[in-house]
């Protein structure tokens, strides 16, 4: 039986203090990290990941950084990121981190506004991004870089490498031996230890502070719940720049010492989860859907006995997933068949997602609909809904084992406490809310009233306790009959389907309700060749009328028991995938709603029109520059024809 690594938070308590106990206590004798680099498995240990956290800090030091000066970070998940990040911590810092792929008028906002000091870039690209904003962003003294790949020729004063700094640190540590542990003795848990921007769905995003206190006292509570330990493993694949990720790399990972593995690059994260097999996982839905998707594609590819088995499989399972959500005993027949269904499919199919070893997987960031949450249940694995945002460090509610309803997001966590607005406000009194937004006392006074979160979600307590999430109160539809609605509920539906890879639902105070569909290139790519239909791109695919009749199958499975009022009449399928580059999404891959109905305005008129196509003219930028002009006709269909 393993044991529990209770730890007491105080105020007086950090994450730099919680690091070196930790570090100290496991040494040699555990394994901190893990990346695959080259096809091989590289280990840390504590010992070597405190090493290299002393230097990084005591290094940064050497250059000038005072308490709570801003150290920003930008790259892939990989232990010199996270080393990196807890080093300026450990000097007194405040890490902030920014997406690997921003933008560089993204990357230039958060640098100015964050008045970062030094930047820690990965490799030459993201050195370039930051070349390019330095004369904006008058506070950046310097730009650290570390992989040395393409630096050879950069010889600019205000560069350094990752290595130049830590010999800088390793030098500071042999004149001061005791500076390290001095520096670290003297932080406090109201100190600032992270501005996180949020993902700015309808605006410029806000910068986040956090506390050391915030961030180990949502740890403990979640751990308290769910506990994690010490030989667990953990895939770190999301991006540092999200809460979500930070909760578990840091919050959780510090409290417990779990071991956190980083994949070689982010096109193997599928198959790096399935060789490490880890205990807890934390992921979007985006990343289930996906792995959804992955299974019906292998469905439709199985040869006939395969699918029979499949489907007695996952016919048990839901309805064994059933009894459970109702809190019913499980005959023993049922339970045999069961078993069945785990040797003959289930225990081969979660090992290919890697999800054989999970004690609890968590979602969150955004809805998951229904027809997911119960597929992975069906599956034997005990997926979670949580909620929560970055202000509350990251998460506030959480399904509890033997109590999870798949329309909820759970109950509140201990020392959490939420009620509901007259307006149906969730609001959210926390040890982990935020000390504010930097340089914005506005949106913080807005935000927090008498210790309060407002979330600016609308939702509901049922009479379980559960907390229901309807949906932002500036997304929530009125339909035809006057009810209120969340169009990402029907958007999840949709998104069920393999051959639906985004969708956005239109119908605020409409006669009717339409959607905008953007398909699974590679899997209604790979319908298209067993059809025996030619295309030569995603535009001219995605405008095929065999397309457009698969597709119209999807929605009106998808419709299937909705009130009339709530389905979708007619569709359109886009000419491309909404992308994060064009504004169309946030980094955390949720829609910008105001932003695309700006953008195709014309398409919205249309699908409330009698016209049956609509014409497109627009100019699309690559990542690289090149532009591309579209010249199309967009066919409007109707799901009842």
């Amino acid at each position: 039986m393993q044991q529990e690594n209770n730890i007491k938070i105080t105020k007086n308590f950090t994450i730099p203090k919680l690091f070196l106990m930790q570090a100290e206590k496991f040494g040699d004798g555990k394994v901190a990290m893990r990346e695959k680099e080259f096809g091989i498995w590289r280990t840390i240990t504590w010992s070597d990941y405190l090493k290299n956290v002393k230097h990084i800090a005591l290094g940064l030091i050497s250059l000038g950084l005072k308490k709570d000066d801003k150290v920003s970070m930008i790259g892939d998940n990989r232990p010199e990121g996270l080393m990196a990040e807890v080093g300026a911590i450990c000097a007194g810092g405040t890490a902030v981190w920014l997406f690997r792929d921003s933008l560089n008028e993204e990357v230039k906002y958060i640098i100015d506004h964050s008045d970062t000091k030094f930047l820690i870039a990965e490799t030459q690209e993201e050195v370039d991004k930051a070349i390019l904003i330095l004369k904006e962003c008058p506070k950046l003294k310097k730009i650290i870089w570390d992989n040395p790949k393409g630096m050879r020729n950069y010889r600019q004063d205000y560069l350094i490498s990752l290595k130049e700094v830590k010999a800088l640190g390793e030098k500071l540590d042999k004149e001061k031996p005791q500076l390290f542990k001095e520096i670290v003795s003297k932080g406090n848990g109201d100190d600032t230890a992270f501005l996180f921007y949020t993902s700015g769905t309808t605006s410029l995003p806000k910068g986040a502070l956090l506390t050391h206190y915030n961030m180990l006292t949502m740890g403990n509570n979640l751990m308290s719940i769910d506990p994690c330990y010490e030989n667990d493993d953990y895939v770190s694949f999301l991006p540092f720049a999200w809460i979500g990720e930070q909760m578990m790399s840091i919050s959780c990972g510090m409290l417990r010492g779990f071991t956190i593995n980083f994949p070689e690059e982010p096109d193997t994260i599928s198959e790096n989860i399935r060789e490490i097999g880890p205990h807890v996982m934390f992921a979007p839905p985006r990343m289930y859907e996906q792995m959804t998707r992955d299974v019906q594609v292998k469905y439709l590819d199985s040869a006939w006995i395969k699918r029979k088995f499949y489907k007695f499989a996952n016919k048990v399972g839901y309805n064994v997933a059933s009894l459970k959500f109702d809190k019913k005993p499980v005959p023993w027949y049922m339970t045999l068949l069961d078993k069945i269904a785990y040797i003959t499919v289930q225990k081969k199919l979660k090992d290919r997602l890697g999800l054989s070893n999970i004690r609890n997987a968590y979602t969150g960031g955004a809805a998951m609909g229904p027809d997911h949450f119960k597929f992975f249940h069906a599956l034997g694995v005990n997926l979670k809904q949580i909620y929560g945002q970055t202000e509350v460090s990251g998460i506030s509610a959480v399904h509890r084992n033997g109590d999870i309803k798949f329309d909820t997001v759970g109950i509140p966590l201990p020392g959490t406490e939420i009620k509901i607005a007259e307006d149906g406000e969730i609001l959210t009194k926390s040890p982990s809310v935020f000390v504010g937004y930097y340089k914005n006392p506005e949106a913080t006074v807005k935000t927090v009233k008498n210790e309060w979160l407002h979330s600016d979600d609308k939702g509901f307590i049922d009479d379980d306790g559960h907390l229901v999430v309807f949906d932002r109160t500036k997304d929530v539809f009125i339909l035809k009959d006057g009810s209120p609605f969340a169009p990402q509920y029907l958007e999840t539906r949709l998104k069920f389907s393999p051959y639906v890879l985004d969708a956005w639902v239109v119908g605020d105070q409409k006669d009717y309700i339409t959607a905008v569909i953007c398909i699974d290139y590679s899997v209604v790519g790979k319908w298209a060749d067993e059809k025996k239909l030619a295309y030569t791109s995603y535009q001219e695919l995605s405008q095929k009328s065999e397309v457009y009749n698969l597709i119209k199958k999807q929605i009106i499975t998808a419709n299937k028991d909705l009130p009339d009022p709530a389905k979708v009449i007619k569709f359109v399928n886009l000419y491309k995938e909404f992308d994060a580059d064009d504004d169309e999404l946030t980094r955390t891959r949720k829609l910008r709603r105001a932003f695309v109905t700006k953008r195709y305005e014309d398409i919205i008129k249309s699908l409330y029109s009698d016209t049956d196509k609509v014409h497109i003219d627009t100019t699309i930028k690559y990542e690289d520059g090149r532009q591309s002009n579209i010249n199309i006709d967009l066919c409007i269909c109707e799901t009842c024809k």
